[in-house]
């Protein structure tokens, strides 16, 4: 059987309430979706990058560059439904990888790529894997950052906006009082990152999956594959990547590219 092949697929929507056009949006000259196509092209492990779109612009800005956009069904309720179709008019196999990069992340990280790639092609448990951070005890607080919590092997046991677990009694608050980091991992407030690598397979069928009663409550497209009895595998990382939401974060990223210039 041959080796699985990964392609990475970036998903970009013009529309966005805060920041409309936010793809196309430039960064020291460059709109940010090439930002985000250069690192990813420049992946070892990723044989083809490709965008997925529901808007010219953007499928001309990526052609201008030299890259490869497809235009998708502007009626897709999700980034993931839009990979979905293009992994399909790729002719890719069931078992190659897809890799769903967010559209918002100009100062993408190979790092956790890499990572949840490995996992996914070493544990042919899980179907799909995602990375996750460590989170202040403050920063868990906060709805935008989404938590998740995981059993002994690194599987996510759920995803959810609230601060989970419940630290009750405190005892990770004492523990860091004292400075004597979490002696495992996972006990320790886990920052979801959005990042994603799926079986070719599974893609299919996830988005084939009616949305899920916990998925509609806490707005969070992941919870539907855990609703329906899919492990997802989690692959601990050091730090986030900083995203692109609103007009202050791209003031940040700015920043920091401009730094790295």
């Amino acid at each position: 059987m041959p080796k699985p092949r990964t392609v990475c697929i970036i998903p970009a929507r013009y529309g966005s309430t805060r920041l409309p056009g936010k793809p196309l949006i430039e960064i020291h000259g460059r709109p940010m979706i090439l930002h985000i196509l250069h690192r990813a092209a420049r992946i070892p492990e990723v044989e083809r990058t490709v965008v997925a779109t529901d808007d010219e612009r953007i499928r001309s800005c990526v052609a201008w560059a030299g890259g490869e956009a497809f235009l998708t069904d502007p009626s897709h309720p999700s980034g993931t439904d839009r990979i979905a179709e293009v992994a399909r008019r790729l002719g890719l196999h069931d078992e190659d990888v897809v890799v769903n990069v967010q559209g918002d992340q100009p100062l993408l990280d190979p790092g956790p790529v890499n990572a949840i790639v490995a996992r996914l092609l070493a544990d042919t448990d899980v179907l799909m894997t995602t990375p996750a951070c460590p989170l202040s005890s403050a920063e868990a607080k906060n709805p935008n950052r989404v938590k998740v919590v995981v059993d002994r092997s690194w599987r996510a046991l759920y995803f959810s906006r609230a601060r989970i677990p419940f630290d009750r009694d405190g005892i990770w608050e004492d523990a860091r009082a004292d400075g004597a980091p979490p002696f495992d991992l996972r006990a320790a407030y886990l920052r979801h990152i959005g990042l994603y690598a799926y079986r070719q397979g599974f893609l299919q069928t996830f988005v084939g999956l009616p949305p899920g009663l916990l998925e509609g409550v806490e707005r969070l497209e992941q919870l539907r594959a855990l609703e329906n009895g899919f492990s997802i595998g989690v692959v601990p990382v050091s730090s986030a990547p900083p995203e692109v939401d609103t007009p202050e974060d791209l003031d940040v990223v700015r920043g920091l590219c401009g730094r790295e210039a």
